[in-house]
């Protein structure tokens, strides 16, 4: 049985039993990321996030990871562009203990002066990272190229620029427009009791509350198809291509995730097939769907050799075209459902995997994940209904593009 639940301030706890299973999943998920920053504050839900483990009013930055050790369980966070989340992993016997030290975390962070100057280093050197990562940088200029330099164009580490710059009363500005109550999901998987998740819940959060009611979300909307280039001195070029498409709650999403699985989700996808098998013009090329809550996109990825690379843009160009005017077979049809099925069956052993998906769904739409209901849209996909996506949404003349290499021109399209 799974429950959600609303407490009066407007947090959320939302809980997905497996029972039989010996592990808990804990999640503290924020709606906020790099999507509602400024331009100056670019990065800082990603510095928060980092900086929550830097020690509390009564536990050193040691303690905390000594503490889950401890307890044989594992604690982490990450940070995307519409959401920020804090979780763990432990056996079911120490639920009570994994409650506990993410409501210390959360609630009790201090941001100590010392701790977050030598947290910027960390973080700096994870920005370098990043920049000697192309395929990474490639990405970043793709959502640029899309979204603009504001919203979710921006990258989610920042710049090192921005992040020299935060201090402490940066951080609790910005926690004070976002983290809060109405804002915020408690989110539980495995083998836990509803009773018992409510009643840590309330104690270890819904009690120690005093930030309400979070600052209206940004409006995110793509740009007009841009085309832009990064100068590299690197032996590949790394090519995308965006393609507009759609929010998370559309109907017509599962029928999208079966038409992006087919051009470019796997192994026996075409643009894998035709681009790395039969022309053996790259290691790498991909595409995926990146749904958001106003909006969506379909990214293409290709790292090419650099004198290849109008050759290999060609070869995808001239897949998207075919693929947009014939559209996908019978066989292949069959194959994305069940990849997509798949996927969403198998997910549902991961304890880890179940706390995003239901905190996920809770956190922006306010509903608890329903996993039948989810099984049966997909069984009642037709290919007609994935015909009719790739023709709406398979079109390069609304496609934008970003490019890192040595060649100092942007790709052309069309």
């Amino acid at each position: 049985m799974n429950h959600l639940k609303v407490f009066d301030n407007g947090l959320k706890l939302v809980v997905a039993e497996m029972k039989g299973l010996l592990s808990v999943s804990c999640g503290v998920l924020v709606k906020t990321g790099s999507a509602n920053e400024s331009e100056k504050e670019n990065g800082i839900s990603h510095f928060i996030e980092h900086t929550m483990f830097k020690g509390t009013k009564t536990r050193s930055a040691f303690e905390i990871s000594d503490f889950v050790d401890s307890i044989g369980g594992q604690i982490n966070a990450y940070t995307s562009k519409q959401m920020t989340c804090y979780y763990t992993h432990t056996t079911k016997e120490h639920f009570k203990d994994s409650m506990e030290v993410l409501s210390d975390i959360f609630f009790n962070s201090v941001f100590d002066k010392e701790e977050l100057a030598k947290e910027k280093g960390v973080i700096i050197e994870e920005i370098n990272m990043s920049e000697d990562s192309p395929e990474d940088l490639c990405l970043d200029l793709l959502s640029e190229s899309f979204y603009g330099k504001s919203g979710l164009g921006q990258t989610i580490l920042g710049s090192a620029k921005n992040v020299r710059s935060f201090n402490r009363e940066a951080v609790l500005s910005f926690m004070d427009k976002y983290y809060t109550a109405d804002n915020v999901v408690i989110s539980v998987a495995g083998n836990v009791s509803i009773a018992e998740a409510e009643k840590l819940a309330e104690k270890y959060f819904a009690e120690n509350f005093t930030r309400l009611k979070g600052a209206p979300q940004k409006a995110i909307k793509p740009t007009a198809p841009t085309n832009l280039k990064k100068i590299k001195k690197i032996e590949q070029s790394h090519i995308g291509i965006s393609l507009p498409a759609i929010p998370m709650k559309d109907e017509r999403r599962d029928a999208l995730n079966i038409a992006n699985i087919v051009l470019g989700g796997g192994m026996s996808s075409r643009l894998f097939q035709k681009v790395r098998e039969d022309l053996g013009l790259c290691y790498s090329v991909y595409s995926y769907l990146s749904c958001y809550r106003e909006t969506g996109v379909v990214e293409i990825y290709a790292g090419v050799n650099t004198e290849s690379r109008e050759l290999a843009l060609s070869a995808i160009v001239d897949e998207i075209n075919k693929f947009k005017k014939e559209g996908i077979t019978e066989k292949e049809f069959a194959r994305g459902r069940e990849q997509l099925k798949s996927s969403l069956v198998l997910g549902q052993e991961s304890v880890s995997g179940q706390m995003q998906l239901f905190g996920r769904i809770a956190l922006f739409f306010g509903e608890l994940f329903d996993f039948n209901e989810r099984l049966k849209s997909i069984n009642a996909i037709t290919r007609e209904d994935v015909m009719k996506v790739i023709g709406e949404f398979f079109d390069l003349s609304k496609a934008s593009s970003a490019t890192v290499g040595p060649k100092r021109t942007a790709l052309k399209l069309n």
